[in-house]
């Protein structure tokens, strides 16, 4: 990654992307080896991978800037009153899709990225294992990084191309009675939809290199498992909006649930007729 660290305009991007891809170079023993699985409060799971991702990240962003905190999935119990007080920091979920990691799939990513005053400067995906990584920000651009290859700039498409059908990104794992009324909708105004299952943020980078039209999500999320990916999809001229049309944001309120949330290209023609299904 150092190689090429000169295109991307801001100065903790590349370095960041290093610290991530080496965050799924310490998950990837574990992967696959009957992982002994415990589970949090919430009864989300959590494994040994996920706590040696962790350990490494904030070891890695503290010596990038030490003034910067870190709010991590797996080091979530920071008073909000703390949080509030804070202007600039990082946004982590060092093992995104830990079902999906447990199940032996490949739809795990390391997610890392830098809010300012509730909004994302930046985000970097990395798939641990396969080396990939995507990274990006709002007025930065967006690119792919495939192991051993020069960064490739990705690029939302505002509508599919001819022959192909319009893309709805889904949870595999995950839905509600809400989205299933709007992709009803949304088939009724555009047409047959052909669903896109995968899990973890890759789900927003398959809409940043213009694979996917639409990722709407009426269900619950945390903050980690978005923002980084919001990044990647914000530098390829993508957007995520609440179901008001305002941008999607992470204030330092006291649940760090996220409501529910569109993420579509910005420019898309549809986009109002989608907000229009949201609302209704």
């Amino acid at each position: 990654m150092s190689e090429v660290s000169m295109i991307f305009p801001h100065p903790l991007l590349a370095p960041v992307a290093a610290l991530a891809l080496r965050a799924g170079e310490a998950i990837l023993p574990f992967w696959r080896a009957d992982v002994t699985v415990t589970h949090k409060a919430d009864e989300s799971p959590v494994t040994a991978a996920d706590l040696a991702a962790h350990h490494l990240i904030v070891a890695g962003l503290q010596a990038l800037d030490p003034s910067i905190p870190v709010l991590s999935e797996e080091d979530a119990d920071i008073p909000q009153a703390t949080r509030a007080r804070w202007q600039r920091w990082w946004l982590v979920d060092p093992l995104d899709g830990t079902k999906e990691f447990i199940s032996g799939s490949e739809e795990f990513t390391v997610n890392i990225a830098l809010i300012e005053q509730g909004r994302v400067v930046f985000g970097v995906v990395s798939m641990p294992t396969n080396g990939r990584c995507y990274l990006g920000g709002a007025g930065l651009g967006a690119w792919r990084v495939d192991q051993g290859q020069a960064p490739q700039a990705i690029q939302v498409r505002d509508q599919p191309g001819a022959g192909e059908a319009f893309t709805v990104v889904a949870s595999r794992r995950h839905s509600s009675p809400e989205q299933e009324r709007l992709l009803a909708g949304l088939s009724a105004a555009l047409g047959e939809l052909q669903l896109a299952n995968i899990g973890s943020s890759l789900k927003f980078c398959l809409l940043a290199e213009g694979a996917a039209d639409c990722y709407p999500r009426l269900a619950p999320t945390s903050q980690w498992d978005t923002a980084a990916a919001q990044g990647v999809l914000e530098g390829a001229g993508g957007e995520v909006l609440d179901l008001g049309g305002a941008p999607f944001c992470y204030p330092p309120r006291e649940s760090l649930l996220n409501g529910f949330f569109l993420a579509i290209p910005a420019k898309a023609a549809w986009r109002g007729k989608l907000l229009e299904l949201a609302r209704a």
